[in-house]
């Protein structure tokens, strides 16, 4: 007779379950509908196979206590979802080089660098996208200096961002000449040059934790798409705060299609460029 699998094995009860999203809600920030019960279960229960625990209580002992805190990050990457590809709303990046970027450039010092944040970083393409989009798009790439900074909670899908490589679904929405400028087959998959994975300096980052956060500072443009959906109220309203610090006066975010600041916080003011609808910390604003 076979033993059971662990996902079987490992029963998450109804209270288990409420104690372990309140937990995961005030860590991220991220709040698990009811709805989203069998994926938590299923992943709870891997985790808790995978760390040798025999039930739900001590694996959630271990979690609370672990100095290290290397399991809670285990949990975090088993539960956070990353699924995007290149040049995905595409819209947003040309109001970035043909809107957002030569307002900024007129009020930038000679010298001084255009700072971009990209979170969540998923596994690069948005951050890479832009890259190519600068390097393309943007006469002023050959004046000024950009960094971009790409952050994500999740350490294993900051790995793959790193490493760049991706599948030829991820890369459907390439332009042809750019691909083969900045890609390499790798069998059946797409290796991104060199040159472009040297411009991103990926980095962890946890929101919703000021300990963390408090590290980004002067940027000129957030992008922070499709990640505040998985937010509550609080933690949207803290995150649009954390954004606003991070920002320089008359700095901008971009957010998701279905995302709004304006229901969200005060701190920025709708901008409707030609491209796209934007946020904008007052230059005012200290």
């Amino acid at each position: 007779m076979q033993a059971a699998s662990a996902n079987t094995a490992t029963v998450i009860s109804t209270e288990d379950f409420l104690t372990f999203r309140e937990f995961f809600y005030r860590k991220t920030g991220i709040l698990f509908d009811d709805a989203k019960r069998y994926f938590v279960d299923k992943r709870l229960a891997d985790r808790i196979h995978a760390s040798g625990c025999d039930n739900f209580r001590s694996y959630f002992t271990m979690l609370r206590f672990q100095a290290s805190g290397s399991e809670l990050q285990a949990l975090v990457n088993s539960m956070t979802v990353n699924e995007t590809y290149f040049f995905r709303e595409e819209y947003q990046f040309d109001c970035l080089v043909n809107s957002i970027l030569p307002e900024l450039a007129t009020r930038k010092r000679k010298g001084e660098p255009i700072r971009i944040w990209i979170i969540p970083s998923s596994s690069g393409e948005e951050a890479y996208s832009i890259a190519m989009m600068l390097m393309e798009r943007w006469p002023g790439i050959h004046e000024w200096d950009v960094e971009l900074v790409s952050s994500d909670i999740d350490t294993d899908i900051l790995a793959q961002a790193r490493k760049g490589l991706y599948s030829a679904r991820s890369v459907r929405q390439v332009p042809p000449q750019w691909l083969g400028k900045y890609f390499r087959r790798v069998g059946e998959n797409f290796q991104i040059c060199d040159d472009l994975r040297e411009s991103v300096d990926f980095t962890r980052v946890n929101l919703m934790d000021t300990l963390d956060t408090r590290r980004y500072r002067g940027f000129d443009v957030v992008f922070c798409r499709n990640l505040l959906i998985y937010f509550d109220d609080l933690s949207r309203k803290q995150a649009a705060e954390t954004f606003y610090e991070a920002l320089n006066p008359g700095g901008f975010i971009c957010l998701g299609h279905s995302e709004s600041m304006s229901r969200i916080s005060s701190l920025f003011r709708i901008r409707k460029l030609p491209q796209a609808i934007v946020y904008q910390k007052p230059l005012e604003a200290s």
